[in-house]
């Protein structure tokens, strides 16, 4: 979910640079994580941003993902998860955000997990590397700053080439 169909990164950018009066941008983050690159002192405010009430809630959806979303259900069953247990306080956020912006999803296809390798599908659309490696199914590299160094997957930049590779 997260950085696949929701800017994580620019919600984490605007709490961090409003917090600290920096200006860091998502080109800071070319494939680095964002721990690598704000000071140790400072890993407590990105955590807690994540645990926070209202962080999830307020995600921004990324470009075409509800458009190509609704185009795929109509020629596959598609199953939205994520490693929510990462972050337990995200549950219900998560859960009321893709009502919000993904009412044609039903809960019975949203999957909480940690480890998607459980995962028994076609294909995973993920911005983690490590969520993909142990996946059966073909893994599909979502391209995000952190990962933009990783090779070894199939990749997609964006949902209009999830499109292409999906619906040609």
């Amino acid at each position: 979910m997260d950085e696949v169909m929701a800017d994580a990164i620019a919600e984490h950018l605007l709490r961090y640079n409003r917090d600290y009066e920096e200006q860091l941008t998502v080109a800071d983050l070319e494939g680095k994580w964002f721990w690598e690159i704000v000071p140790s002192d400072r890993h407590g405010a990105l955590e807690g941003y994540l645990r926070s009430e209202d962080f999830f809630e307020n995600l921004t959806v990324m470009p075409q993902s509800q458009r190509v979303l609704q185009r795929l259900q109509q020629n596959y069953e598609v199953f939205i998860a994520t490693a929510a247990m990462e972050i337990p306080t995200s549950f219900a956020q998560k859960y009321r955000w893709l009502e919000r912006h993904f009412p044609f999803i039903p809960p019975s296809h949203i999957v909480y997990c940690g480890d998607k390798g459980i995962l028994k599908a076609d294909y995973l659309i993920d911005d983690n590397p490590r969520q993909l490696q142990r996946f059966e199914g073909t893994g599909i590299l979502y391209s995000s700053p952190h990962n933009a160094k990783v090779k070894g997957f199939k990749r997609v930049k964006n949902w209009l080439e999830v499109e292409q590779m999906f619906l040609g």
